[in-house]
């Protein structure tokens, strides 16, 4: 009897860890012209498309997610080369042959990587019948100390990812800058939000309102209140603010 209640509490506990590990993970799906686009919420700076069969991950990290359980890439998208969104045991983890990783220069620099495809601000490419854009990705006002910002401009990119007719802007680590004001119809938007690193939600609201995306996903927002960037742009005709588990 000790035996079969012991082997009932290991079985309970495995039951745990795993159910722990593998975490169930939001999701939306919009519709376009070319079927349907999935939206996996990863967390933090971390989401995952799924479009015409490909999968496509920005900014995967390890510890946001156990990687062996998700999809291999068809591409990779990173923003910028801090250890929040540049992993590049993850990259091996979620690479195979087929697989296209599109980042900065300065990630190839620091995680030594040889086979990437490197765009600078400004740069558009097509990568596997999709559309990329990068967008300037920097720090305006918020920096720790003068001449040294937490992210320089020219350094890192945002990116907008055209799925079939919806554009989706996924900005990386940025503040309300006059490239990210100027954009023109973007579908979907990630915006991120958590001082000293990026925006607080006035900010968000003040981006928010120039470019107007149709639909606002703030996100790397650690602990701050989301409701705050869901108040400010209530009035605001024309954009639908989501709030997903991003922190």
């Amino acid at each position: 009897m000790r035996k079969l209640y012991f082997l009932i509490l290991v079985f309970f506990i495995g039951f745990v860890l795993v159910a722990a590990v593998q975490k169930e993970f939001e999701e939306d799906i919009i519709q376009t012209s070319q079927g349907d686009l999935k939206i996996t919420f990863i967390g933090h700076g971390t989401v995952m498309f799924t479009f015409e069969g490909k999968i496509i991950h920005v900014d995967p990290v390890g510890r946001y997610a156990d990687y062996s359980q998700l999809p291999k890439a068809d591409f990779i998208l990173i923003t910028h080369e801090h250890g929040d969104h540049l992993d590049t045991k993850v990259i091996k983890i979620i690479s195979s042959e087929k697989t296209d990783l599109v980042l900065t220069e300065k990630c190839v620099e620091k995680a030594k990587i040889e086979d990437g495809i490197i765009m600078k601000n400004g740069d558009i490419k097509t990568v596997q019948n999709l559309k990329i854009e990068a967008i300037p990705a920097y720090n305006i006002k918020h920096m720790r100390s003068p001449g040294n910002p937490y992210h320089p401009k020219g350094v890192g990119n945002g990116y907008i990812i055209t799925f079939g007719d919806k554009r989706v802007y996924v900005a990386g680590d940025t503040e309300n800058t006059p490239e990210m004001k100027a954009l023109k119809n973007i579908d979907i938007a990630f915006l991120p939000m958590n001082l000293p690193y990026t925006m607080t939600p006035e900010m968000v609201a003040d981006a928010a309102k120039a470019f107007m995306p149709k639909i606002l996903y703030p996100y790397h927002y650690g602990n701050t209140d989301t409701s705050k960037i869901v108040e400010l742009l209530k009035d605001v005709e024309g954009i639908e603010v989501r709030i997903r588990d991003m922190k």
